[in-house]
């Protein structure tokens, strides 16, 4: 049974989130404060930990530092639940360390969708990270940085490689442009979250054999990307 481990100060959302996680096979514990947060997750060791930015008596984003710098839970997935929803506030969020960035009000079932494909991505990354990912007949060779379609040599550029990579390593999983963004391009906020698109396209023009119909790297409307190799296969009659 996963371990979620919920910080909100809202009572009603607080018991509303606890019934609805317990109903789909979640184990549930958590605080309505932020004094002993981390404490409390050291203790528990939750697969995930849903956290308010605006409680009484403390602020969020320093209680996700936390979680960051201590080489106990930096692994463990954080998604902030928080009315805060302007475009600097979710960037502010996610560069601290967030895996996700949830606007209230919301609805119970997406964040349950949301939370389901942290929990299972983080499951996936546990293990050590293979040296070759394959998918679809792409080969890539994460300690030579070389990439191969069906055999053949591929010249990718440098975000190129790391965007793929990351995907490969993440198959699945959905990820916000926000979330590419902090993960691949790091501190370089020079860019805007446009770029994500820009990339995505360039990449599928060299590993898609149809860019306009991809099978590989997929668009989430509203959301983001996924590298779904499972879709390639059934496409491939696999």
């Amino acid at each position: 049974m996963k371990k979620i481990l919920l910080i909100e100060d809202d009572s009603d959302l607080f018991s509303l989130l606890k019934y609805n996680l317990e109903k789909e096979g979640f184990q549930l514990t958590g605080l309505q404060t932020g004094k002993g947060a981390i404490e409390l997750c050291r203790q528990v060791r939750p697969d995930l930990i849903l956290l308010d930015i605006m409680l009484p008596d403390s602020d969020g984003l320093d209680i996700c530092k936390g979680i960051r710098r201590d080489p106990e839970l930096a692994a463990t997935p954080v998604i902030f639940l928080t009315a805060r929803a302007s475009e600097t506030d979710r960037i502010v969020g996610l560069e601290l360390g967030a895996n996700d960035y949830v606007v209230k009000p919301f609805f119970v079932r997406e964040l349950i969708a949301r939370i389901k494909l942290q929990v299972r991505g983080a499951t996936r990354t546990q293990a050590v990270p293979a040296r070759v990912l394959e998918a679809g007949g792409l080969e890539v060779d994460t300690a030579s940085r070389q990439v191969r379609l069906n055999g053949r040599p591929l010249a990718l550029t440098a975000t190129e490689f790391r965007l793929l990579e990351f995907l490969m390593q993440r198959p699945g999983v959905v990820f916000s442009r926000e979330q590419l963004l902090n993960s691949v391009w790091g501190q370089d906020r020079a860019i805007t979250d446009r770029a994500v698109d820009v990339y995505v396209l360039r990449l599928r023009q060299k590993i898609e054999e149809d860019p306009a119909a991809p099978v590989l790297i997929h668009s989430i409307r509203g959301f983001g990307y996924t590298f779904e190799p499972r879709r390639a296969m059934a496409a491939a009659g696999v």
